[in-house]
């Protein structure tokens, strides 16, 4: 038997070297799509896929500008077992005669594009095309948040979250039922699925209230996980004392079998296998819950990148499985929200959102990025007087009723401590500024042929993605 795994270990490690080898002639690259609900995941994978199949409006994609994408196809994806995502629905969607939104990011999908690419340089008259397959993972920025319990035990998340909980107005049924919970007694299984069913109902509640810190993820979309252990416990203080069959017990019991049953599995299966990543980040919608909502949004932030493994894939590497994540984009979405005059600004809210997380990235070799973007362009800009002086706004189709209406944002400032600062003191609001925001539903578009559906930068999220790879 020792032996037989002996010989099954090396006929795999042959294996992984013999597919390692042909990548290098046929070389695959994941890019993991990720953001938290709201965020424009599904958005984000659709429109960049149209655009790389009709790659018009790709203006700084170089290897488009300098013509040496020949084209561009679809392919069946490689993992069997995953989920397609749902590309020509999202698409029709979003490019019908009534336009509208597709259905968020519910688990996770995958799809491959395949680019043939012409060489260039000396060896461009002796080589034929060259193949590139980008396999696109795109899951719930939920999930991702769970990675960052790994290093948690149950005592520590729960004085974590029931702290945040105690100032949120969200909370406080959750909270009254925690706090007259006696954790020191005997399980109580109806005790437990009613204090789990609270904090499931506290989280739906802070997602829809713009809060950015919803572990565990998976409370959120159970899928066939529904109603078993491991999505059954809650945060609960730690009594003075908590015999072996205690309620508390039990809850550590279940919050350690979900990171080992539900975590892991998704670290070890998917996420590892990452090359690069996108991270959306609904930044104007933070700004506009206001200054408690940026703080929360920079140290969800924080605590997503330090899960990632990043520095530079050698071929060495990725011989022998030690993958990581080499480049990632930060992306601040909605940005046709705003004034084109706006987004210099709003790319420097994002990056100093995202100071500290960057320079550990790229202390550990990474290459990162933070830009302002619309993955599909809803508006177009215009300016008007008000008061007698001219005012930069946006157009757009209303999503609550199909009306057309002008927006202003509100002027963000230049210099982006005047956002981080009141975040970091935990102000109730803004001092000398209003922010707004209107939800606005996808425009009607003709598209001539060859163009995908129109954008703002993200050919330059492209270009920082995969361009060097092409």
């Amino acid at each position: 038997m020792v032996l037989s795994a002996l010989t099954d270990g090396i006929t795999r490690s042959v294996e992984g070297m013999t597919s390692s080898v042909a990548g290098f002639f046929e070389p695959t690259l994941r890019l993991g799509v990720t953001g938290l609900s709201g965020a424009g995941k599904t958005v984000f994978i659709t429109s960049l896929v149209a655009n790389l199949l009709d790659r018009g409006r790709m203006t700084q994609l170089t290897a488009q500008m300098q013509g040496r994408i020949e084209t561009v196809v679809l392919q069946p994806q490689p993992d069997l077992i995953l989920p397609r995502f749902e590309f020509e629905p999202h698409l029709s969607a979003l490019m019908g005669d009534n336009p509208r939104w597709p259905a968020s990011t519910r688990a996770i999908s995958e799809l491959r594009l395949s680019f043939r690419i012409r060489p260039q340089g000396f060896f461009a008259g002796l080589t034929g095309p060259s193949r590139l397959h980008l396999d696109i993972v795109d899951y719930p920025g939920e999930w991702l948040l769970d990675l960052s319990l790994l290093d948690k035990p149950y005592a520590t998340w729960a004085d974590e979250t029931l702290d945040r909980l105690s100032k949120r107005p969200e909370a406080a049924a959750f909270m009254a039922e925690a706090r007259a919970a006696d954790a020191s007694l005997p399980l109580d299984e109806a005790q437990a699925q009613s204090l789990a069913a609270a904090f499931t109902t506290y989280l739906h509640a802070a997602r829809k209230a713009g809060w950015s810190d919803l572990t565990p993820g998976r409370f959120l979309l159970p899928g066939d996980l529904a109603g078993s252990p491991v999505l059954t416990f809650a945060p609960l203080p730690k009594p003075a004392n908590s015999p072996r069959n205690a309620l508390w017990r039990e809850m550590e019991r279940r919050y350690e079998g979900y990171k080992a049953r539900v975590v892991k599995p998704f670290f070890r299966d998917h996420f590892s296998r990452i090359d690069r990543q996108i991270v959306l980040m609904d930044v104007l919608g933070a700004i506009h819950q206001g200054p408690q909502a940026v703080e929360d949004l920079r140290r969800t932030m924080a605590e997503i990148l330090s899960t990632f493994r990043p520095g530079r894939n050698g071929w060495l590497t990725g011989l022998l499985g030690g993958k990581r994540v080499e480049r990632i984009l930060f992306a601040a979405t909605k940005a046709d929200h705003l004034h084109h005059h706006q987004h210099p600004r709003l790319t420097a809210i994002a990056e100093a959102l995202l100071s500290d997380a960057k320079r550990r990235a790229e202390f550990s070799g990474a290459k990162t990025m933070a830009i302002s973007m619309a993955s599909l362009r809803t508006t177009v800009e215009d300016t008007v007087q008000r008061d007698g002086a001219p005012l930069d706004v946006v157009r757009g189709r209303l999503l609550a009723n199909g009306k057309q209406a002008a927006m202003h944002a509100g002027d963000l400032p230049a210099d982006p401590a005047r956002i981080l600062a009141p975040a970091r003191e935990g102000a109730e609001g803004w001092l000398d500024a209003e922010y707004g925001l209107m939800a606005f539903a996808p425009a009607r578009m003709t598209l001539k042929p060859g163009d995908g559906p129109p954008h703002i930068r993200l050919d330059r999220a492209a270009e920082f993605l995969i361009g060097d790879q092409l």
